[in-house]
């Protein structure tokens, strides 16, 4: 089976690359701009702008992809708010030519999406609940997933929540990888306790992915963590797990923080469908920071 991922240079497509090439029987193709931050050893790794529609054209007609993960976005929230055009440009125009050419060579795509197309008034949230975003990154990935669910594209759509990992050039700060360095160098960290989440090891997301992608999966699935925290709950947590001085953690409240784009309040997901069709299993929080730790190591 060849399998396409778009996007391989991020958090998500790294993860990804590291599992497809282990498995014999999948023939991996990385995508993503400028050269590759990873060695593929059992595959190939070719440069592509997935806004280029030609260039996405042209590498579906070379390649004729069974299955593509498509996990390149922009996703910095308050980058897309204040250059919506670049936002859309990325976020949809791209998923469109990533959906017309799946159409035009039968290629089943698997299109990672996320919680911040709804609107954070309670969680955790199940894939029947209605989105409505509250910011212009949410429009936009909410945006690529209806184009997607009127084509005639054989399609899965995965929603995740907060993913946290360690990148193979350690280029991707999180939050685990933010508390631990503070909390080492002394900082006092003020940390909101008024927003939920069930934050995802990237390694589970990748894992989702790869399930969705041998399966052909049909539908929405939403990936993420098991356990519902606040990033209060998860800087402490870090802080415990490796004997940091909690004390230098403070409680906080999101009105305190100016930022372009809001934030939902309340999301993290029920997995219960995804567990079920999938046999999709997550890291509890606690394990996940061992996972880091490791790579840390």
């Amino acid at each position: 089976m060849k399998i396409l991922v778009t996007g391989s240079n991020g958090l998500l497509g790294q993860k990804l690359s590291v599992l497809l090439q282990q498995d014999k029987n999948v023939e991996l193709i990385a995508t993503a701009r400028g050269k590759s931050h990873l060695d593929i050893t059992n595959g190939q790794f070719i440069s592509l702008d997935v806004s280029d529609k030609h260039a996405v054209d042209e590498i579906f007609s070379r390649v004729k992809p069974d299955v593509v993960i498509h996990g390149a976005a922009m996703t910095q929230v308050d980058q897309c708010e204040t250059d919506r055009e670049a936002c859309w440009k990325t976020n949809v125009d791209a998923t469109q030519y990533i959906t017309d050419a799946c159409i035009q060579h039968n290629t089943h795509l698997v299109h990672v999406s996320t919680d911040f197309i709804f609107d954070g008034s309670h969680g955790p949230l199940d894939e029947e609940e209605k989105p409505n975003p509250v910011n212009y990154y949410g429009e936009s990935k909410l945006a690529a997933e209806q184009l997607i669910m009127r084509s005639h594209a054989s399609w899965s759509i995965l929603r995740t929540v907060l993913v946290y990992g360690i990148t193979n050039d350690m280029s991707r700060s999180n939050i685990v990888l933010w508390v631990k360095n503070s909390l080492e160098q002394g900082k006092t960290i003020q940390v909101v306790n008024d927003q939920w989440r069930t934050p995802t090891l990237a390694e589970d997301l990748a894992m989702g992915c790869y399930l969705a992608a041998i399966k052909k999966a049909k539908g929405i699935y939403h990936i993420s963590g098991k356990d519902f925290l606040t990033p209060y709950d998860i800087a402490i947590a870090t802080a415990d797990y490796f004997n940091l001085d909690k004390s230098l953690i403070q409680a906080t409240d999101s009105s305190k923080f100016k930022q372009p784009a809001r934030r939902p309040a309340k999301t993290g997901f029920i997995i219960d469908k995804a567990k079920k069709d999938l046999g999709y299993e997550p890291h509890s929080f606690q394990e996940g920071i061992g996972v880091l730790a490791e790579q840390i190591r």
